[in-house]
């Protein structure tokens, strides 16, 4: 995947739209949300992986059985305060962002 955003990078390079590559990163971080969101398919687990990521037992419960959609639990705050940008960067994401500031300096 990474590969992939690297060469959309080289491909946009010079363009001078900043904010388009924070948004962009921010997507990418709500859809990995999103993902991990399904992967725990039962309340339980969610509960318990809320729980497991620092948020409150009665808060994860809560958060956890809320019937709301994936994509409204992705860019929820519990979601954003267990899975903040700081956990997908140790994970090593690249953020488009920092690549354009990078690639804009060697043109």
């Amino acid at each position: 995947m990474g590969r992939v955003r690297r060469g959309w990078l080289n491909y946009l390079r010079l363009t001078e739209a900043k904010g388009v590559f924070k948004e962009l990163d921010g997507w990418i971080r709500r859809r990995l949300r999103l993902i991990l969101w399904r992967q725990w398919k039962r309340t339980c687990t969610r509960a318990k992986n809320l729980t497991r990521l620092g948020l409150g037992e009665e808060r994860a419960r809560r958060s956890a059985t809320n019937g709301r959609g994936p994509w409204w639990n992705a860019g929820a705050s519990h979601m954003n305060h267990t899975l903040p940008k700081k956990y997908f960067d140790a994970l090593g994401l690249v953020l488009l962002q920092d690549q354009h500031r990078q690639l804009q300096c060697t043109t």
